[in-house]
């Protein structure tokens, strides 16, 4: 990626190359304008001042090879805005690791890159540890309050080709989930039509809707009972579509929520179970929903492959504490 600047403020125009292709164009902006706040960034997107090929674009423009992007002239403090957090570099358990991919286990409560209220996430801390890391990229997405196995590109090349596979539903997503209740040993197929929409508070949400609903988009989800306790069922579920918040919705709508699920579960086991009165001795404060099994085809090599994560600590105290 070549630059063209000067030392006062002028216009600058960014040539995108290999590793910003495919980027939307306020993660590019993000990145190369070191010292920008945020709010800076998409003030000079919806102005209309930052142009991509000479012409208007919206934050969510995907950028190509070869893109002139064109930035208004800034003055930028050579150290982060104080008003934007300090993303601490991390690094997460590692599952595998070659030249084009990194599979980690993700732990609950981290979202996996910032925005909507959240300052900084996997992938910005990740960038901060590996600061020699050219290309680093979100294959997929987690909830932040869903653990386990999550996929990042280090290629350009590799992200096209997981995010394909993705796409074209080739990847086998299988996760843990503790519901309340006894689930039905002959529910065994979820196909129902999910919702998106936003609340009055702003907030994301997702509801189960009739199969011709204009908005409706079908989900598919297979369920399995992988064990039952007194009031609790512990499933696998495999997902067919990858909708938003797809899982914990179906399992809802079924009538067995999710323990711990802050948006569609019950609010007050969930608080008894945080305070550690609904399983005796053991608090447990997060949503059980952890993704335990991928499986995928390697994008340079073509070889299947399947990745498992053990359950978290916290999950296994917990059923070892019915």
């Amino acid at each position: 990626m070549s630059v063209v600047a000067t030392a006062s403020p002028q216009v600058r125009h960014f040539q995108v190359d290999e590793a910003g292709a495919g980027q939307r164009l306020d993660n590019f902006l993000m990145r190369e304008l070191k010292g920008a706040p945020k709010t800076l960034v998409y003030r000079i997107i919806r102005s209309g001042e930052v142009r991509v090929n000479k012409g208007r674009a919206g934050a969510d423009t995907r950028l190509a090879i070869g893109d002139d992007v064109r930035v208004p002239p800034l003055r930028l403090s050579e150290r982060p805005d104080p008003a934007e957090s300090t993303v601490p570099p991390r690094e997460f358990p590692i599952l595998l690791e070659d030249e084009h991919l990194l599979a980690i286990a993700k732990p609950a409560g981290v979202a996996v890159h910032g925005g909507s209220g959240v300052s900084f996430g996997v992938i910005e801390q990740l960038r901060r540890a590996r600061p020699q890391a050219r290309f680093l990229e979100l294959v997929h997405r987690l909830d932040k309050e869903t653990s386990g196995i999550l996929l990042v590109a280090k290629k350009r090349s590799a992200l096209t080709a997981l995010q394909d596979q993705f796409r074209q539903r080739d990847t086998g997503k299988t996760y843990a989930a503790l519901v309340i209740g006894d689930w039905p040993e002959n529910k065994k197929v979820i196909d129902v039509a999910l919702h998106k929409y936003t609340d009055a508070g702003g907030e994301r949400r997702v509801r189960a809707v009739a199969a011709d609903h204009p908005d409706g988009r079908r989900s598919i989800s297979l369920v399995q009972v992988l064990k039952r306790f007194d009031g609790y069922t512990l499933l696998d579920v495999t997902i067919k579509t990858g909708r938003t918040h797809q899982i914990r919705v179906h399992l809802q709508q079924a009538g067995h929520p999710i323990v711990g699920d802050d948006k569609y579960g019950d609010f007050a086991l969930n608080k008894a179970m945080a305070r550690g009165e609904a399983v005796a001795g053991c608090r447990f404060e997060r949503m059980f929903l952890h993704a335990r099994r991928l499986a995928f085809d390697h994008p340079a090599s073509g070889e299947r492959i399947e990745l498992e994560a053990a359950l978290p600590a916290e999950c296994a105290t917990l059923l070892d504490s019915f």
